[in-house]
């Protein structure tokens, strides 16, 4: 499986891509950060944060895209924006038929270390430690992306089972009542 995992973000959108199946060792293809200048206009971040994907989507090709699922900070300003950046990744990926899970940082962080509450600085090492990387990716939006990436490897076959549990079990109740 090669998933594309992008850290939401309109200054540093961070993205990597990951390569390989649970239970094996993960292949890095790919890491990096669509950058766009905090002063130009929302509007216009938006658009080179969409061309900087494209690039990302049209070169790695994914078969899956996972985003950071944004969560509430107290600075709404960077909430919004955090949101408009994964409106982007989103709409990317759908546009080409890809299809796109969301992951909350707290599932990445424990995904990836073992517990909810690590810091960058264990994620990033983590990273680093899985892919066999010389050092970690920087800057930590991009350590991000690639462990969004790596979280979903690891939890797509159990979210596949899940989901194929929850379709059979709503087919036979459906049975069960006509």
């Amino acid at each position: 499986m090669r998933v594309l995992g992008v850290d939401p973000g309109l200054t540093r959108c961070g993205v990597g891509v990951v390569e390989g199946v649970a239970g094996r060792p993960l292949t890095m293809l790919g890491v990096g950060v669509v950058r766009t200048p905090a002063d130009a206009d929302t509007a216009l971040r938006l658009v080179a944060v969409e061309a900087g994907l494209e690039a990302w989507l049209d070169e790695h090709r994914p078969e899956v895209v996972a985003v950071e699922r944004v969560f509430s900070q107290h600075n709404v300003r960077t909430v919004m924006g955090t949101a408009q950046a994964s409106a982007v990744a989103m709409l990317c990926a759908a546009r080409r038929g890809i299809p796109v899970v969301l992951h909350t940082p707290s599932e990445v962080k424990a995904a990836v270390t073992g517990t909810g509450r690590a810091d960058k600085a264990q994620v990033g090492a983590m990273v680093t430690r899985l892919l066999r990387l010389s050092a970690p990716p920087k800057p930590a939006d991009a350590a991000d992306a690639l462990a969004l990436a790596i979280c979903h490897i690891w939890r797509a076959p159990a979210m596949n089972r899940l989901q194929q549990a929850a379709a059979q079990h709503a087919s036979a109740a459906k049975g069960r009542t006509r």
